[in-house]
């Protein structure tokens, strides 16, 4: 199946919204980050699609950088790319995956976005030579950002607030929020907040004064929240409901216990056992009676998750394995292949920069396969390099993504070519065989944001390829994020040394996959296609990549036991 812009939804093209008027449900969080405000939203719209409800989601973020583009992963884990090359928040992940709709780059507004286009406006003589002010013209900016993700074919846009309600940079957030329903109508909007109820072990009791001071802080804001999701590790009792419904001036049919549970796909089933998405539809003045549920697609792949046997170990080559997060779409994409094979996928982190030691003591023998990820800068590509000649020499499954494909070209060019020295000349400036090469139109870039070749781009596969083969089509689509690209210079030599250009762009001129005939599985791809995988719909590169991991576990007895992962970095 072809993998392309139309895809997204169960049904391609727009259908008309069931409702009158587009409703707003808005996320806010206290008490700490990190609660799962993202996957709360996610799991809601999941609920409100399975009732039949046209859906979509933006997250407002309050930092000022203009996108996530150009920051650290330590900052704000991996870059989420979007079909129109937008760079945003790794949430927007959650909510492509959860509710099965691309979203664009309007999905995702930061406050250096909103400051930006407010700043362009008062230049162009916009405002008529007014003061601009917070109140109205950031405030309007903000509300703007909203509405313009409500489209004619949407019946819901959820909006989630980055951040807690006590930073002082989301003030201006609160405010446009406080303002939407008034503009927008009381039975419109439905505003949400995540807290935590925390177990104090001394006493062997719950507190809810965190959720108290939280929504005391909200309402000084002007938002009386209509909903109260509470965080915890375990139930919330009745009576902690009540209380919390008393105090903070809630219905308790709104205080929604939101405990621990197996896996972030199980959290749809929680929250609607909880009745979540019956209050938030009783909110916006909506008869949850007239939009029966239908989860059962849904319960049906997390069920095949749990209930999978066998195990496959992917070993993933990455520079920042103590962060996940910096890799959260590629560890999804690899659960999501084991949902639909009835595997579990045990992740072993490998430190790129100690292959060649762990090599050396030969420690990786135990994987069933490989994963090498995109990346940027110098670090660990040399391990990288070193990781896929292994996997190629020791007839692993290996997968490459962007410079994970780089390093396969690398490692071809440099022990199948004699090409010695051959790199890249983002690492080595100097080397006498830049196999992989500047992008032409990169050459006078200056500013770093936004300036790659970003979103999605069609290639064309070789006929009787592997990579076609696996798609089932000769014609794809898939997102990018890279400066950098195989220098056709040496493509003919890199051929004739066994590689095969599986893929290219429609003009021939671009390399977009590389796979070695006659091994298990060694496929590199100059695209991210983690950011496409679903859980219930399995990229089919992540999907033939276990599979033939999957052939290599069960033909190798005894298994090594999954203890530990491999390199100090985690």
């Amino acid at each position: 199946m072809q993998r392309g812009a139309s895809e997204g939804g169960e049904e391609p093209g727009p259908r008309p919204r069931r409702l009158a008027e587009t409703k707003y449900v808005f996320f806010t969080g206290g008490v700490s980050s990190s609660l799962g405000k993202g996957l709360t939203a996610s799991s809601l719209g999941r609920l409100l699609k399975s009732r039949g409800l046209r859906v979509t989601m933006i997250k407002l973020d309050p930092y000022i950088n203009v996108d996530p583009g150009t920051m650290n992963p330590y900052e704000h884990g991996e870059v989420f790319v979007t079909e129109d090359g937008g760079e945003t928040d790794l949430d927007l992940g959650h909510y492509e995956r959860f509710i099965d709709e691309n979203l664009r780059r309007d999905s995702n507004a930061t406050t250096g976005k909103i400051y930006q286009q407010v700043i362009a406006k008062e230049r162009r003589g916009d405002y008529l030579g007014k003061t601009v002010q917070v109140i109205p013209h950031v405030t309007d900016e903000i509300k703007e950002r909203i509405r313009r993700v409500a489209t004619e074919d949407i019946d819901v846009v959820l909006v989630e607030v980055g951040g807690t309600v006590g930073d002082i940079e989301i003030v201006p957030f609160l405010e446009a929020l406080r303002q939407f329903r008034h503009d927008v109508g009381r039975t419109n909007v439905c505003y949400v907040h995540l807290t935590l109820v925390p177990y104090l072990t001394p006493s062997g009791e719950q507190k809810t004064k965190p959720t108290q001071h939280s929504v005391t802080e909200l309402r000084s804001r002007g938002i009386q929240p209509d909903v109260i999701v509470c965080r915890s590790d375990r139930d919330i009792s009745a009576d902690l409901k009540r209380k919390i419904s008393l105090l903070c001036d809630v219905p308790v049919e709104g205080v929604v216990s939101a405990v621990d549970a197996p896996s972030i796909y199980d959290i749809p089933s929680v929250l609607h056992h909880e009745g979540l998405d019956a209050v938030v539809l009783s909110t916006l003045a909506l008869d949850p009676g007239e939009f029966p549920i239908d989860l059962s697609r849904w319960e049906q792949t997390v069920a095949q998750a749990h209930a999978a046997e066998r195990r496959v170990r992917v070993g993933l080559v990455g520079k920042y394995v103590n962060l996940p997060d910096a890799y959260l779409s590629v560890v999804e994409a690899l659960r999501h292949a084991g949902f639909a094979l009835g595997a579990r996928v045990d992740v072993v982190w490998v430190a790129a920069e100690e292959v060649p030691a762990l090599l050396a003591h030969d420690e990786l023998a135990s994987l069933d396969g490989m994963v090498i990820p995109g990346g940027f800068g110098e670090r660990g590509v040399e391990g990288k390099i070193a990781a896929a000649g292994w996997a190629r020499t020791h007839q692993v499954p290996c997968l490459g993504l962007c410079l994970g494909l780089q390093a396969m070209v690398i490692d071809v060019a440099r022990n199948l070519a004699g090409l010695h020295g051959a790199n890249s000349s983002e690492i080595d400036v100097t080397t006498p065989y830049p196999v992989i090469d500047l992008m032409d139109d990169q050459h006078e870039v200056v500013n770093l944001g936004g300036t790659m070749r970003l979103g999605a781009y069609l290639a064309r596969l070789r006929p009787g390829s592997l990579v076609a083969a696996i798609y089932g089509q000769e014609v794809v689509s898939e997102r990018h994020r890279h400066r950098y690209e195989v220098n056709p210079r040496f493509r003919p030599v890199l051929e004739r040394a066994g590689l095969l250009c599986s893929g290219t762009s429609p003009d021939d001129r671009l390399v977009e996959f590389v796979e070695l005939p006659g091994h298990p599985f060694w496929v590199g791809t100059q695209a991210h296609p983690e950011f496409k995988s679903r859980p219930d719909r399995p990229h089919p590169l992540f999907q033939a990549l276990l599979a033939a991991a999957l052939a290599r576990a069960e033909g190798r007895l005894p298994r090594i036991p999954f203890e530990s992962d491999l390199g100090s970095g985690r």
